[in-house]
């Protein structure tokens, strides 16, 4: 691989020397995905703009409205942050899965999202919390919802010399839940055979919003919107739970490859969102006054 290494120190930098070499150039953050891919001869940028130095762009930061995620962010960070620890269980749940510890300190958030990946791990949860993201150029910035950002398989809605540089989402409700659970063919460093999160707020014994996010399962992350809204102003009882795991097995739209069939995800995706949903349940009663 050959290549010319820029390091600038700030955004403006940054984004002028992707406007210079155009389609040629790739930002460079942990390199856990990148790196891989141009090993593998899938990409071969001549220019690496690497971001290490803008330290602006990590940290993890709260605010009245609810949570800011810098693009340098760790996977690391994420899974001991307390406030999710606490408060959003299922994106620190994301992080912890995400390869080894290594790959963790390294790996970045910014990086996993626009790797575009359908089982990237961290992108699940961060669909399920309504998650919008920052992107800047040199012309402005502009924000793009998660679920619009994703196009398929490697493919962002991202312009030439555009940068992801903030992740926001609200805070969760005071009575709520959530869960994100991962099947693999392993439990440790694997790629995802399927995996879901699964958000849930209430009003007294009724379910007020439903979120349920799928990954591995389709061309990208998606919503299971049907089982949501079956969920929605309902209580949410044994028999409710398998008819929102059955309506999302049937939203999915999962291919057959080496690690599992498409039928047998469709049948994981079910069992998977069940199991989710009772994580929600049990600890919506372990916060509720």
């Amino acid at each position: 691989m050959t290549f010319d290494l820029h390091q600038p120190r700030t955004l403006p930098d940054a984004l002028a020397l992707a406007d210079r070499h155009g389609e040629s150039a790739r930002f460079l953050a942990g390199g856990t995905d990148l790196v891989i891919q141009m090993r593998r001869g899938r990409l071969a940028p001549r220019h690496l703009v690497d971001l290490s130095g803008l330290r602006d762009l990590a940290g993890i930061e709260e605010t009245a409205e609810g949570f800011a995620i810098g693009t340098l962010t760790t996977h690391k960070a994420i899974e001991r942050h307390p406030a999710f620890l606490a408060g959003i269980p299922m994106l620190a749940e994301a992080a912890r899965v995400v390869g080894g510890h290594q790959v963790r300190n390294a790996g970045t958030v910014g990086g996993n999202i626009v790797n575009a990946s359908p089982a990237a791990d961290v992108v699940v949860p961060l669909l399920a919390l309504d998650a919008s993201l920052e992107l800047e150029s040199s012309a402005g910035r502009r924000s793009v919802g998660l679920g619009d950002f994703l196009l398929g398989p490697g493919r962002t809605v991202l312009r030439s010399g555009e940068m992801l540089t903030r992740i926001r989402f609200a805070r969760p409700p005071a009575e709520s839940g959530s869960a994100f659970l991962k099947a693999g063919r392993r439990k440790a460093m694997e790629i995802s055979v399927a995996c879901v999160a699964v958000s849930l707020s209430f009003d007294g014994q009724y379910c007020r919003t439903a979120r349920i996010a799928l990954g591995a399962v389709g061309p990208t992350t998606l919503r299971a919107r049907d089982a949501e809204a079956a969920l929605e102003g309902r209580t949410v009882d044994p028999d409710l739970v398998r008819e929102a795991g059955r309506i999302a097995s049937g939203e999915c739209r999962p291919i057959s490859d080496v690690r599992a069939s498409a039928e047998y995800r469709r049948m994981l995706v079910g069992t998977l969102v069940e199991r989710a949903l009772q994580l929600c349940l049990s600890r919506r009663r372990e916060v509720a006054p």
